[in-house]
């Protein structure tokens, strides 16, 4: 049973006038022992969520990496290096609810050195295999449920070894009715030295999805005749029959006779005419039918239905243009051997084990909301960055402006040397080993973080830490990193307040209290278009409103760090001490009159 029809009978039997208390209360008992089907496993603890009963993580911008673009319209992308437990943890702050696509391919399990848990690798042999796997998968999948947007997608690569588990699993997590399909992806052609002598050639990819994803594929374009007699309306035809019997459907059986001049077309006894009489007769003095002989350019020897292209577009809407997508993924999709060859020809060789090729990673984003081209793509198990590669080639084909987030840890130096390497090669430019020159796409932005900590107790010290390196969030959060020195006229000082403008949309972001009432009445000197995004220290979630009361209409304020601290309460396990810190005596800023702050 559901959770949302057990919460419909919760209240049923709350509402039952009929019922004593006490029997009330046994069926409402009896419910809450219902035992759901699924996914049983014991839960193994992990390092990394222990630490985070402890610590707050938060993304700090490492900006010598950084790849900046001289177009000014560039997409930004993102590449996190940390556990990506963490980096979830602090993109739950960021794209809450944000995240149009995610792709993973995480360790498949198999016992052969490709599962760390703890530190160790995960052997076939180990008892609690499934368990730590399902644990793992578990704490990711479920954070990664929140950043989902309403019209959000995941595709989760796996193989045989995990995949019967992980299907229950994102059925739990997902829910079971955001399924969409299993897709299979064929990995390499068959092999001789196997089990059985039967190779497992294909992998598979399963999807689930939020309520507006929609799929779609690009489809040959319908043609569409304009002709002088409906200037301004193109038209198309489709076949005026229906495969039903003349028994099936006796008022669709029946002779058309064309009015200009008399000829007849008889029904077939197998294949009936898709209307009836009366509906041809409505039909005709709409201009709808078409006859063999009404333009040269036709080759039809029955009457024909016309359709208007402006219905096909009312009726299609965002969606006109695109069709169905099987679940059959074609041969234009490379395999393994595909996804090493992309790796081989950026790097000169093989720099990483088993990668995705391209183009498969191309296909499930091409096939994501496709009438959308300025998509959110998240990628938490980076590895060789296929995802962020896939993401900038696609735009470059079809004009789109998609942002890729990428995550993975340093294991073996795989964000430095792999995942940040790739991608840095690809935009700006790169020989392969055959010495063919590949022009970089230059408008890609990449932008390189490294998670840090602070402190959870909820210490002044800690929270004034806290929003001090929230700040590169904050330009994640809001896709904002052109810093300003000044504002309205007044020096920025990082230690009091920082200024962010694009030209487009502003931020400004207060430290220090002292500074609240100033900046408010600079704002108030201000003739911008658009709110100014005020972000401001504030030990409660009170973020001074009475303060910018006179500018209200000028700006959209959000406390800090309560912010933070609600959106981490969502996805942090619970603190093993509860105890809030009291705040410690802090050095105040040394000033020379209003805002003339030292950093």
């Amino acid at each position: 049973m559901n959770s949302k029809i057990k919460e419909q009978l919760r209240q049923r039997i709350k509402s039952l006038d009929v019922l004593t208390n006490e029997e009330r209360s046994q069926l409402l008992e009896l419910l809450a022992e219902d035992k759901p089907y699924g996914l049983v496993w014991e839960d193994k603890p992990e390092d990394v969520e222990e630490r985070l009963r402890e610590e707050l993580p938060v993304l700090k911008e490492v900006p010598e990496r950084a790849i900046i673009s001289d177009n000014p319209d560039a997409p930004n992308h993102i590449l996190i290096e940390g556990d990506n437990l963490e980096a979830l943890t602090a993109l739950a702050y960021t794209h809450e609810g944000k995240i149009d696509v995610i792709y993973i391919d995480p360790p498949y399990n198999t016992g052969n050195k490709d599962f760390v848990y703890n530190d160790h690798y995960v052997d076939k042999e180990d008892s609690y295999r499934h368990s730590k796997w399902l644990s793992f998968m578990s704490r990711r999948l479920k954070i990664a449920k929140q950043l989902l947007s309403d019209r959000g997608v995941i595709f989760i690569s796996i193989d045989d070894n995990e995949q019967a588990q992980l299907k229950l699993l994102c059925d739990e997590v997902f829910h079971e009715d955001h399924f969409v399909a299993t897709i299979p992806w064929r990995k390499r052609t068959a092999k001789a030295d196997v089990p059985h002598y039967l190779s497992q050639d294909y992998e598979w990819v399963l999807c689930y999805a939020n309520a507006h994803f929609a799929a779609g594929i690009q489809k040959d374009s319908r043609k569409y005749y304009e002709t002088n007699d409906f200037p301004g309306k193109p038209w198309r035809i489709h076949d005026l029959t229906k495969q039903t019997t003349a028994a099936e459907r006796p008022n669709s059986y029946f002779t058309i006779v064309n009015p200009k001049n008399g000829i007849k077309y008889l029904a077939s006894q197998n294949r009936t005419w898709a209307i009836t009489k009366e509906t041809f007769e409505d039909y005709y003095k709409n201009n709808r039918i078409v006859f063999p002989g009404d333009y040269d350019f036709l080759n039809i020897s029955k009457p024909a239905l016309r359709y208007w292209k402006e219905d096909d577009e009312a009726k299609a809407g965002e969606r006109f243009g695109y069709t169905t997508v099987s679940s059959y993924i074609n041969e234009s999709v490379g395999m393994t051997q595909d996804g090493t060859k992309d790796v081989t020809n950026i790097f000169g060789e093989k720099a990483f084990a088993f990668p995705k090729p391209l183009s498969l990673i191309k296909f499930l984003l091409l096939i994501s909301n496709p009438h959308f081209k300025n998509l959110t793509i998240l990628d938490f198990f980076a590895g060789s960055g296929t995802t962020l590669h896939a993401t900038m080639q696609l735009n470059k084909e079809d004009g789109g402006h998609r942002k890729c987030i990428l995550v993975t840890n340093n294991e073996n130096g795989i964000c430095e040397n792999v995942t940040y390497e790739r991608n840095k090669r690809v935009i700006q430019g790169y020989t392969t080993p055959k010495g063919e020159q590949v022009a970089g796409l230059t408008d890609n932005n990449l932008r390189y973080y490294r998670t840090d900590f602070v402190g959870r107790s909820r210490s002044v010290q800690n929270m004034r830490r806290l929003v001090n390196l929230s700040t590169d969030m904050l330009c994640i959060k809001e896709d904002l990193y052109e810093e300003q020195r000044e504002f309205a006229g007044q020096q920025t000082y990082k230690s009091v307040f920082r200024y962010f403008d694009n030209g487009r949309k502003r931020m400004l972001v207060i430290y220090r209290e002292e500074a609240v009432e100033q900046l408010a009445r600079l704002i108030a000197q201000t003739d911008f278009n658009e709110k100014i995004k005020v972000y401001v220290f504030s030990p409660s979630e009170d973020p001074w409103e009475e303060t910018f009361e006179e500018v209200a209409d000028k700006v959209e304020l959000c406390a800090l760090p309560a912010a933070i601290y609600n959106a981490y309460r969502r996805v942090l396990p619970k603190q093993r001490d509860e105890i809030i810190g009291a705040g410690e005596t802090e050095r105040e800023p040394q000033t020379d009159g209003m805002l003339n702050f030292t950093d």
